[in-house]
């Protein structure tokens, strides 16, 4: 973890209370409060650093109307990270040794902004300090992990000083490059509980454990963070050119560790005690799944289909839009035939249910799978040329041939379904035409379980 040391002075700092007293010997002569804490300190320190605070101290002393002197009192409520970021400032003003770490940097540097400690102010001031340090910490992956988790409390500043969108070009830069290639200090996550060495470089200290030399190495650092700074890194690292496949097993990555995708809240994994996963309530989960939907990539075979398929089902005990679930249904349809089975018996979460699993779900995926293939195949060829070359080849698997198999095994499935209505099934049955069967046993069996049902045999 990555740290810098500031001052030289002993602290002189102490709380009472609520109150930040400082042991210089000298009477107090401003008082600045920040939330729920109030720090008594001394006009010429934080005005020889702050042109803020200079010109907040000259407008207090400008108010009073009394000659007598009264004691300077300041609010900086809005303090980027309030009254912590406050008593470093203090200690940087009075030249107070302390150590500045990844965790504090971002918060530390806006804070600065806000209180315009420029170098016009002295210099080595506290806006390039925390620049240089700033810079240092975006060397190491786990540093700029933590400099990152911070910058969602310290909105719009941390967004306007381009704090952010540095983070995550620096760790998309790093999760682009080239592992076998690649010097860049990097550390996972487990280094940061488990430091197993430590290095020094431009000053800087960083325990550092080498990660696993693999494609993921770096979902679950970056599943941390909160979804908009996520989205912003996966987008950054399609920007920068990795492949479709790798960003969807990213976002996949994300979506298991935040969405019941068993179907069910308790399908999530214990937690321990510690662990920094929230648990979401239902509402958020339905954000979280469209967005989710939103982000994968729309290459066709970059998703699996059964994570797809999941995705769907989820959506729809969340109750999500119908644009996502639609959404959803045409993905699948373009790949149905890589679906197995399982995935595809959809259980009914209507409020009026007919059948056991959603039949009409399924129609409409195997229709926009009718619809793609159309759209591949060539325009030049007639149908019946068509239909003959595919009457030919019946027993080659086509992605066709696939997905008849597939229907047939499905509608054997759900053939035992006693509330099934005779129409859907027929209708279900006739999506696909016969000459793309390799033989027609499956549907004849699907036909003979239905009819035993139907007709009570």
């Amino acid at each position: 973890m990555a740290c810098m040391k500031l001052g030289c002075k002993a602290d002189v700092f102490h709380l009472e209370g609520q109150s930040w007293l400082c042991n210089s010997g000298l009477p107090s002569d401003v008082c600045i409060e920040v939330g729920e804490m109030s720090f008594h300190l001394h006009k010429f320190p934080l005005s020889s650093r702050s042109q803020l605070l200079e010109k907040l101290v000259q407008e207090f002393s400008a108010s009073q109307e009394s000659e007598e002197e009264t004691k300077c009192v300041l609010s900086l409520h809005d303090l980027p990270g309030g009254a912590t970021s406050l008593l470093l400032i203090a200690k940087f003003c009075y030249g107070v040794k302390f150590e500045l770490t990844a965790a504090e940097v971002v918060s530390l540097r806006c804070a600065a902004e806000y209180l315009q400690m420029s170098e016009d102010y002295g210099e080595g001031n506290l806006i390039s300090v925390t620049e240089r340090f700033l810079d240092n910490v975006l060397r190491n992956w786990v540093d700029t992990i933590k400099a990152l988790e911070t910058c969602e409390a310290v909105l719009p500043l941390s967004e306007e000083l381009h704090i952010i969108s540095r983070c995550i070009d620096s760790l998309a830069t790093k999760a682009c490059a080239d592992l076998t290639l690649s010097s860049l200090p990097m550390s996972c996550q487990s280094a940061v509980q488990s430091p197993t060495a430590t290095a020094l470089w431009n000053g800087i200290h960083s325990t550092s454990k080498p990660c696993p030399k693999t494609e993921d190495w770096w979902y679950e650092d970056v599943a941390i963070l909160e979804f908009p700074l996520f989205k912003r890194l996966a987008l950054a690292v399609g920007s920068k050119g990795m492949t479709s496949d790798r960003i969807a097993r990213l976002v996949m990555f994300y979506a298991k560790r935040y969405l019941p995708l068993n179907g069910r809240q308790s399908s999530f994994p214990q937690r321990n005690p510690g662990s920094r996963i929230p648990v979401m309530c239902d509402a958020d989960q339905r954000t979280l799944i469209e967005e989710i939907i939103r982000l994968l990539p729309y290459q066709k075979g970059a998703t699996p289909t059964n994570f797809l398929l999941r995705l769907l089902r989820t959506s729809m005990i969340l109750q999500a839009s119908r644009s996502s679930r639609e959404t959803l249904e045409r993905r699948i349809g373009a790949q149905l035939d890589e679906a197995v089975l399982q995935d595809l018996l959809i259980p009914n979460t209507g409020y009026s249910v007919e059948s056991l699993y959603d039949i009409e779900c399924v129609q409409r995926i195997v229709n926009h799978f009718l619809f793609v293939d159309r759209e591949d195949n060539d325009s030049n060829f007639n149908s019946v040329v068509e239909e003959d070359q595919l009457a030919d080849s019946s027993h080659s698997l086509t992605p066709m041939t696939m997905v008849a198999n597939l229907l047939d095994n499905y509608l054997a499935e759900v053939a035992p379904d006693v509330n099934l209505k005779l129409d859907k099934f027929l209708l279900l049955a006739a999506t696909i035409p016969d000459y793309t069967r390799p033989t027609d046993d499956g549907i004849y069996r699907a036909i003979d379980i239905y009819l035993k049902v139907y007709l009570h045999i």
